[in-house]
């Protein structure tokens, strides 16, 4: 007679962080928080200048009992760990090793929070906890969809409780979030959610998981291409700000992103940010050009005036006067340009 042995139900034993703007503070009361004995691995990242070196492991280090540092390729999760994305690379999750990456940049950011949620949503399902702190703009709030949909818990700092309420805002706007609470309780319910069993893997359509595991085999290596990124959406009339590719439109629940074939993704408020911020840029290389054209026409014209050309010299310094105007209208539109992203949605309920 053969026995059955039932197989216990894992724990929620995966904690990814994501964190912008104010994070350093954010995330140093956090681990403060944190026992000796914290159960499950913490992965976090945090945006950095690609070309700055991150002392976040050292000062998270002096804040935290548990041990902190910024991972190799290849090395294996260990309960109890800190491990913080480096600059510019991503943070992967792949089987029980974490990767350490150089694909392409999602809404402008290597390390991207998107791409680790989503790596750890696709290789742990119900056994992450995802937690999106204080930032600017939307990054997280896609990979947060992507923990939730797969059966892990979506935590969110209290906007009025962030340094910069942008990220956590954003995220509650697509995800309903299973917590929402300010940081000096996350902790506490960190500790709590970790010794709690996740429930059973959620079942996905064939076509949701071969775009989410795509998407994770474009942070690692890129190849959005030919991995067939274009067909997994709506091709759109949009380029890319980084590379000028093609944009594929992606939904996400509510959630409108981009990407492009080779591998650069945009939420639609990182994407209007990147494009109304290259406007500006275009609109004053439009100003230098009409100016240097009148000081190239002045130049002339007073060359022709000291060779005696009266007539030459007037059409010259009339010309001059003519695109000065024009330079001026651009400055104008400069002045009046307005640098937007989603958030404007909630500046916009703001003033209702």
């Amino acid at each position: 007679m053969t026995t059955l042995v039932k197989t216990r139900k894992p724990f929620r034993d995966i904690v990814v962080i994501g964190a912008s703007t104010g994070g350093v503070a954010a995330l140093t009361e956090l681990v403060k928080s944190l026992p000796a004995d914290f159960p499950a691995p913490i992965f976090v990242v945090m945006h950095v200048p690609a070309d700055s070196p991150s002392l976040l492991p050292q000062l998270l280090n002096s804040a935290s009992v548990l041990k902190v540092r910024h991972p190799q390729d290849g090395e294996v999760v260990e309960a109890g760990v800190i491990y913080v994305a480096r600059p510019d690379h991503h943070l992967l999750l792949e089987g029980n090793r974490v990767l350490v990456t150089r694909g392409p940049k999602e809404n402008r950011f290597r390390p991207s929070i998107d791409a680790l949620f989503r790596s750890a949503a696709y290789t742990y399902g119900p056994r992450v906890i995802g937690v999106v702190l204080t930032g600017y703009l939307d990054d997280g709030t896609s990979g947060l969809w992507s923990v939730q949909r797969m059966g892990g818990l979506a935590v969110v700092q209290e906007p009025y409780d962030a340094e910069q309420p942008s990220m956590p805002t954003n995220a509650l706007e697509f995800v309903a979030a299973d917590y929402v609470l300010p940081l000096n309780q996350m902790g506490t319910l960190l500790v709590r959610l970790t010794q709690e069993r996740a429930p059973a893997k959620t079942r996905l359509p064939a076509a949701a998981l071969d775009l989410l595991k795509i998407e994770l085999t474009i942070a690692k290596q890129g190849g959005g291409f030919e991995l067939g990124i274009i067909d997994k959406g709506k091709l759109t009339p949009f380029t890319c700000p980084d590379c000028h590719g093609a944009l594929t439109q992606l939904i996400e629940g509510n959630l409108i992103r981009y990407r492009c074939h080779t591998g650069h993704a945009y939420t639609v408020s990182a994407l209007l940010s990147e494009v109304t911020e290259s406007v500006e840029s275009m609109l004053y290389q439009a100003m230098r050009g009409l100016e240097e054209t009148k000081m190239l026409l002045q130049n002339l014209g007073r060359h022709f005036a000291d060779d005696l050309q009266e007539a030459v010299a007037k059409l010259f310094f009339r010309k001059a006067d003519e695109t000065g105007q024009q330079a001026r209208v651009v400055h104008e539109s400069i002045l009046k340009h307005e640098s937007l992203s989603g958030d404007l949605q909630f500046k916009r309920k703001k003033l209702a």
